[in-house]
């Protein structure tokens, strides 16, 4: 941080310029000053102190997307609005929908902005048939296969990967090691939390080649595991329409700017307090609610659950705060009887 001090010589103004310089973004000293500094969260330790920062910056992947102006906005009735409740958790709507409860991990890859897009379109497959019909979208098959989305694990467009869903469809997938679904995550999570027996990580993972076909011991077609969106939209960027399409709907994508203290995040309501901006982040808007007087959005990152709060995090609703509430895309799936 920076600021300027003008000094007076004589006639002469000389300016002279005083540097604070902020701890490591890792640090326990980075920590401890996040708690002096604010009330409505609590900061700790997520990452161990020696994660290179080229591995953290990499997580961001979600691209500038001036696509979100082209899509159709989706707006809600007042009715709805004034009928909504003041805290809102969608597992509690959908008991039946389990990936509501799901925090997936996108290991050293910048494939946030595929997370996102996958998480939530699972979600509404299972919303949209109210709990009965249930398919785990693979963010393997879009990182590696979407040509128009951008750059793979170097970033892309949440809008793009929505749209891609609705033309070419999306087969399904598990997490990595997981052995389920047509094609199941191959980036392995790496050692970005706590000391275990994950691989470190050093953010150089390069993206998957398309393959389009399913792994060995998975007996249905590629072609024919494929799952399509029907329609694909932006909801309005403003708190109240983005309440009801959580609360008729389900779950949303939305891209933000982390700062550096989003790193240390362990529980509370985030409010950005100090460091710099590291890029731009895509992540699953589930639901909302109110923290000791601070409305908040509730959201699940691919950190892995050992991150946040079990890989869950809540950030200041109603401000636009970070960009949270400016690029919202969604859609409906195509339901089909299997």
């Amino acid at each position: 941080m920076t600021f300027l001090r003008p000094i007076i010589i004589g006639l002469i103004y000389v300016v002279t310029v005083h540097t604070i310089e902020l701890p490591h973004p890792l640090s326990d000293e980075f920590i401890d000053l996040i708690n002096t500094k604010q009330t409505t969260w609590r900061a700790g330790r997520n990452f161990p102190v020696n994660t290179p920062m080229k591995h953290i910056k990499k997580l961001m992947g979600a691209l500038t997307d001036e696509n979100l102006k082209k899509l159709p906005v989706v707006t809600h009735t007042q009715e709805l609005i004034d009928s909504l409740p003041d805290n809102f958790d969608p597992r509690d709507k959908w008991p039946n929908c389990p990936t509501l409860n799901e925090i997936r991990d996108q290991g050293s890859c910048g494939s946030c902005w595929a997370f996102g897009a996958v998480e939530a379109m699972t979600d509404r497959v299972c919303t949209y048939s109210n709990g009965t019909k249930h398919f785990h979208f693979s963010a393997e098959d879009l990182l590696s296969c979407c040509p128009i989305c951008g750059l793979g694990c170097n970033g892309g467009m949440p809008t793009l990967a929505w749209e891609y869903w609705k033309h070419a469809g999306l087969v399904s997938g598990g997490n990595y090691n997981s052995s389920q679904g047509c094609r199941p995550y191959e980036i392995p999570p790496c050692e970005h939390h706590v000391p275990g027996n994950r691989m470190p990580c050093n953010g150089d993972m390069a993206t998957p080649k398309c393959k389009r076909t399913c792994e060995d011991g998975y007996n249905v077609n590629y072609k024919k595991d494929k799952r399509y969106g029907k329609h694909v939209f932006s909801v309005k960027s403003e708190e109240d329409h983005i309440r009801a399409e959580l609360f008729k709907n389900g779950p949303v994508e939305g891209a933000f700017t982390v700062y550096a203290d989003l790193l240390t995040y362990k529980d509370g309501v985030y409010k950005h307090t100090q460091g710099d901006a590291l890029g731009g982040h895509a992540i699953k808007i589930i639901g909302w609610g109110i923290d000791n007087g601070t409305k908040y959005w509730l959201i699940a990152n691919s950190w892995n659950s050992d991150w946040g709060n079990n890989g869950f995090f809540k950030i200041l609703r109603g401000e636009n705060h970070c960009g949270i509430e400016s690029s919202i895309v969604a859609g409906e799936p195509l339901l089909v009887e299997v």
